[in-house]
């Protein structure tokens, strides 16, 4: 009797979030969490919750505008080595995306590993901003290549960190930012005083952030004055931003 092949795993975009505009001219996909080191699939619920509140929040921003956001489902859990799998994936996303909708901005959206994956994948022609919440990012290692940077030239790149990050290190997302900064202007970092890895005690404040910076990122949509002087202000300034509380009850000038 034929042994039966393994079915080859591939990695899917969920269903739009909330009504799909009839027409889209900007996508966000949304990058959940995942290990360093997994052969497991993901489970899609799981996935899907810690990405799904910033994704109806981006998504309620841009419905007028004709946004449309889903969610990545992995083909594995882990990130794996030089396999980058997570990234990988978010490419395959990134093409899928411009396989249904054209020739449209994409914003690559990422929560811890799900960040990694964004920053990665970033140099997607088709992308055109990264948003890194909390990203793991490996320690700095003298025998390794340091994270790539060079892919994100040319993209706006918004990295957000809690200061009190257990799980990833806001020192080294820090350092990316600075070697990132040093061939792209448009990167900017805000941290999270006393916050940790989940962002939960502010996170209507980073969700509103990471919507201004989405909006313009896209649309064009004005953006915030403290996400201009960020993005303006040289580095350290500009990568050590305070995320102030209350931030999205007053946004515009």
């Amino acid at each position: 009797m034929a042994q039966q092949a393994t079915p080859v795993r591939t990695a899917r975009l969920g269903r739009a979030l909330g009504p799909e505009p009839t027409a889209v001219s900007g996508v966000v996909l949304l990058l959940p969490g995942g290990d360093e080191v997994s052969h497991r699939r993901p489970s899609p619920m799981l996935a899907a919750a810690s990405v799904r509140a910033l994704g109806r929040r981006i998504t309620r921003g841009g419905r007028e505008a004709g946004l449309a956001t889903h969610v990545v489902h992995y083909r594995y859990r882990g990130w794996n080595g030089n396999e980058a799998r997570l990234a990988h994936d978010a490419t395959w996303a990134t093409e899928e995306a411009v396989r249904r909708y054209g020739d449209v901005p994409v914003c690559l959206a990422g929560v811890d590993m799900g960040a990694r994956a964004a920053l990665r994948a970033g140099g997607h022609e088709a992308v055109n901003s990264v948003v890194a919440l909390a990203p793991w990012l490996p320690e700095e290692d003298v025998a390794a290549p340091p994270e790539p940077v060079k892919q994100l030239a040319g993209r706006r790149v918004l990295i957000v960190h809690g200061t009190n990050d257990e799980r990833t290190d806001p020192e080294l997302s820090f350092r990316l930012a600075a070697r990132a900064k040093k061939a792209n202007r448009e990167v900017c970092r805000f941290e999270v005083h006393s916050d940790g890895h989940g962002l939960h005690q502010h996170r209507d404040e980073v969700h509103a952030l990471a919507e201004d910076f989405v909006m313009g990122a896209l649309f064009g949509r004005t953006l915030s004055r403290p996400v201009e002087d960020a993005l303006a202000a040289p580095p350290p300034l500009g990568l050590r931003m305070p995320l102030a509380s209350g931030f999205g009850r007053s946004l515009r000038r």
